[in-house]
């Protein structure tokens, strides 16, 4: 069976996810003794994790926020928290699809972090990260929808410590703060046409302008945590990795209300009870999956994924 992969892993914070049914069929690329059993983690093991997306699915549904908050960690759980409390207040739950078709990767790392990275091909390509705490797993990052086609990992995890690959799969997250937030372009960090960084970069440069007379301020931040990275052949790597967004929207002075608020009625009243405003801060998160080749130079987004977090009113 082809291979495909996942990568690195910034996890810290925490966040929710999507579902998968109990007619969900798991496979497993390989049958070497070393996807049986790595880093602890064996494929039978992975294969019952990997159905909590069902549980989760149902969470959402029945807007259970303990459980989804019981079932997530990292950046699921971040999306997971007052989002979830807000679908409880009118807004819409997020659509999860039925993923299935999964293949398992399990890093060869030793130690007690213990992790996992599924990827689910039908009914469209995404990545999943699972992460053991407290014996029990917990989804931390997915569905991370897949761009286009990603090259087959080799064998292993990117060691945090590694002096090359490494050190290029840690510097990911920095490269795309640097491009995000320097308009002038003096970082050097560039994106290949089409690719979702770019689309992004624009937005945080041009939305302020389609919001006048309200005024829009933004905040780019990483949202760190222990790296986890797939080689790559080559010596290059797929890392998994995750930014904050914070929006700041105020109205011009004299006016009691925002003009062109950047988050529907819904998103607003679900997170505030409120309607209307004078000004929100709303925070997004950002899941990207970010393929680097060979020296490290290149960067290509493989996958992306944002959703809302938190929003206030004030």
């Amino acid at each position: 069976m082809r291979r495909r992969l996942l990568a690195v892993i910034l996890g810290l914070s925490m966040m929710t996810g999507c579902g998968a049914r109990s007619d969900t069929r798991v496979t497993a690329p390989g049958t070497g003794p070393s996807r049986e059993a790595s880093a602890g983690v064996e494929l039978t093991e992975a294969t019952e994790a990997f159905t909590l997306l069902r549980r989760l699915d149902d969470a959402w549904r029945d807007r259970d926020c303990a459980t989804v908050e019981e079932l997530t960690t990292w950046a699921e759980k971040a999306l997971g928290g007052r989002a979830c409390e807000a679908t409880r207040n009118g807004r819409p739950a997020p659509v999860r699809k039925s993923y299935s078709e999964a293949e398992f990767y399990l890093p060869g790392i030793a130690g007690q972090d213990r992790w996992f990275v599924a990827l689910a091909r039908e009914p469209d390509p995404a990545y999943f990260l699972f992460v053991q705490e407290a014996g029990e797993w917990r989804l931390g990052a997915g569905p991370i929808p897949i761009r286009g086609e990603v090259r087959e990992p080799t064998e292993g995890a990117v060691p945090a410590d590694d002096p090359g690959t490494g050190v290029k799969a840690r510097l990911v997250p920095q490269r795309y703060l640097a491009y995000l937030t320097d308009p002038a372009g003096v970082s050097g960090v560039t994106f290949p046409r089409g690719d979702p960084a770019r689309d992004l970069f624009g937005e945080l440069v041009g939305r302020p302008a389609r919001v006048r007379p309200d005024r829009l301020t933004t905040d780019v931040r990483l949202l760190v945590g222990p790296q986890r990275a797939l080689l790559l052949p080559g010596g290059g790597a797929l890392v998994i990795h995750a930014l904050e967004i914070e929006y700041r929207q105020r109205a011009r002075q004299g006016r009691s209300t925002l003009a062109r608020p950047i988050y529907g009625r819904a998103d607003l009243r679900g997170f505030t009870g409120r309607s209307r405003t004078a000004g929100l801060t709303g925070t997004e998160v950002v899941l990207v999956a970010t393929e680097i080749v060979g020296s490290g130079s290149k960067l290509s987004t493989a996958g992306l994924r944002r959703g809302l977090a938190t929003l206030t009113a004030d």
